[in-house]
């Protein structure tokens, strides 16, 4: 899909475009959530660099402003869930390395694992998406996939002896 597909001339320096789409990362033509997830790479290290309760507080507003950005980039887009929207990959990526020792493997390992999560939607996130509306439905299915990578990365490194 073409750019201009998505968003008009008018609406292109939209603020709530640009962020909502993960700095325009959402516009690339493949994979636009995997190209939103990579885009959140430097908001999870900055995120990551807090103590626990910073990481926590930011987290949540992190939540709360993707389920605002995503609901109105529907109303802007005039679609709903569209692919170029990719807040909710960045807030889930971030909800998937809290906690963890930040490293080029957990990273890497993190990536993999939240966007293997977030394409398969194992039970109960189909349910979750489909009870909620708007931008709470946006998002919420990347938290808990953000949840489900947490805890899987974090089995893994105890695991291997590393947390």
């Amino acid at each position: 899909m073409s750019w201009n597909f998505h968003v008009n001339a008018t609406r292109r320096n939209d603020l709530t475009v640009f962020l909502a789409t993960g700095f325009f990362s959402g516009f690339f033509p493949v994979a636009p959530g995997t190209w939103g997830t990579f885009a959140a790479v430097p908001l999870v290290m900055l995120v990551n660099k807090g103590s626990n309760i910073s990481q926590l507080v930011s987290a949540i507003i992190l939540v709360l402003v993707a389920v605002w950005l995503a609901g109105r980039a529907e109303s802007l887009l005039g679609t709903s869930d569209a692919s170029c929207i990719v807040i909710d990959e960045m807030a889930g990526f971030v909800i998937s390395l809290l906690w963890l020792p930040l490293s080029f493997y957990t990273l890497c390992l993190g990536f993999v694992l939240f966007r293997g999560f977030d394409i398969v939607k194992p039970p109960p996130i189909p349910t979750v998406e489909k009870r909620l509306q708007g931008g709470w439905a946006v998002v919420m299915d990347d938290v808990l996939a953000g949840v489900f990578t947490n805890i899987t990365l974090r089995l893994l490194l105890i695991v291997a002896g590393l947390l």
